[in-house]
């Protein structure tokens, strides 16, 4: 099945006009000074800033994805018809979601036709997207109501914009076809999910949260349900995107529950992980290596990269220091690669969160980035669950009283962003997230 969906208007103008209201909610994350504001490096691998590489990739998108997913067949595994669907935009989703999987009779993984979820490409069922280039007539009049509305950063994500288009129509479709009992999502801000959300609004079909990550002010207004989130940080933040809609319950951090209980209680740093992500320069990552590696030869590093990260860490960093392990973040789960460490530095990631639930010291510390809209995105240093460190010199200083002394409570700085911390429920938040889910669906 497939096709159009008809907006009901008696104003024909009101039909662009209703598109491009729509995709300016499932973009709206992209219209933010944030994502405008990002390094250029970051920017350029989700938006090109050469105006005929952006032309070339969205060539690229209607040839490989729009024509490629039409004249590809779909075969899944599940039955989707009345089932609850847990809808994953990556391997991260699928992990964070897993115990709902197992947990209800009826749950199944669902993503759009195409989405690249590595291992698990094919297990998780798809939604036909086959018919989406359908939908692009209406893209001039949408991009004119957007250059309007947005100004030059409509013509700057012009190949993001493109990529959004039909995406609503076609999951409505999807949604008619199958009649799912309920969506439970992962992810609120990407561009598909947006997308299948607002479908879903529209069919009347119920909808759940659960956070899988920590949220920051850039975020989109809470529209599900049902929204189970892991304590009153993301709440409050939230509350600060705009009105909070549904049920919500705080249920701590599902994922962490196998390790939550085997914290580190090492009383000195030995093992110290370094995780990167997207926005940190190459070039600032090994700087702060050529100083700590040398200055504390005893302790033993550990380098992971995001795992969407296209760089080549082992080819930049290896002749430089031979000694620096790695961690391969599509194959090692985060928690398990925490496990093995005592202390770690990064920049803006949530794996800060998730070391200081284990009790490992975590360090601030921005790769080269020059204070701006994203020096402490999630609001850690802020909120005191870790310290600022502004300086390689600093950085080694403080790892090397660390190597003296490490507190053995640092865990207890997360209780403003895990609700379960020190109460009964430690290490159980996926019976309550789960327990809810199932009071929900009635």
């Amino acid at each position: 099945m497939g096709g159009a969906v008809n907006e009901s208007s008696d104003d024909p103008a009101a039909v662009p006009a209703t598109a491009a209201a729509r995709l300016r909610d499932i973009l709206q994350i992209r219209f933010t000074p944030l994502f405008q504001g990002l390094p250029a490096s970051a920017l350029e691998r989700i938006s090109p800033h050469n105006p005929l590489k952006r032309l070339l990739k969205l060539v690229g998108y209607a040839g490989v994805r729009l024509l490629g997913n039409a004249v590809r067949s779909i075969t899944n595994p599940n039955r989707l018809a009345g089932a609850t669907w847990l809808y994953v935009v990556s391997p991260n989703n699928v992990d964070a979601l897993r115990f709902v999987r197992e947990g209800l009779p009826d749950a199944v993984f669902v993503a759009g036709q195409g989405k690249r979820l590595a291992q698990y490409a094919n297990t998780v069922n798809r939604l036909s997207l086959r018919r989406k280039l359908t939908h692009y007539g209406q893209l001039q009049a949408v991009w004119r109501a957007l250059r309007a509305s947005e100004g030059p950063a409509a013509w700057r994500f012009f190949d993001l914009i493109f990529a959004a288009v039909g995406y609503y129509e076609e999951y409505r479709c999807e949604l008619r076809r199958y009649r799912p009992r309920a969506v439970v999502f992962a992810n609120d801000h990407n561009d598909d999910a947006r997308a299948l959300l607002l479908a879903c609004r529209a069919e009347q079909i119920p909808t759940a949260y659960i956070q899988h990550a920590s949220v920051s002010r850039w975020f989109p207004p809470l529209g599900f349900d049902l929204s189970l989130l892991e304590g009153r940080h993301a709440l409050d933040t939230y509350r600060s995107c705009g009105p909070v809609a549904g049920h919500v319950s705080l249920v701590g951090m599902p994922k962490a529950d196998a390790f939550i209980r085997r914290r580190n209680t090492e009383p000195r740093v030995r093992r110290v992980a370094i995780a990167a992500s997207l926005l940190d320069p190459t070039d600032a990552l090994l700087a702060a290596l050529d100083v700590l590696l040398p200055a504390l030869p005893e302790l033993h590093f550990t380098f992971r990269p995001h795992p969407s990260d296209p760089r080549d860490f082992r080819a930049l960093f290896g002749k430089r220091h031979p000694g620096l392990a790695y961690s391969d973040a599509r194959s090692e789960n985060v928690f398990a690669f925490l496990h093995r460490h005592d202390a770690l530095i990064a920049a803006d990631t949530s794996t800060h969160l998730e070391a200081t639930l284990l009790n490992l010291v975590s360090l601030y510390f921005r790769f080269g980035h020059s204070r701006g809209l994203t020096d402490d995105y999630y609001g850690y240093v802020r909120h005191g669950l870790i310290d600022a460190v502004d300086s390689a010199s600093e950085l080694v200083e403080r790892v090397a009283q660390l190597a003296v002394y490490k507190p053995d409570d640092v865990f207890r700085r997360a209780t403003y962003y895990c609700a379960t911390i020190a109460t009964p429920h430690e290490g159980a938040s996926e019976k309550l997230a789960l327990d809810e889910l199932v009071r929900w669906l009635g």
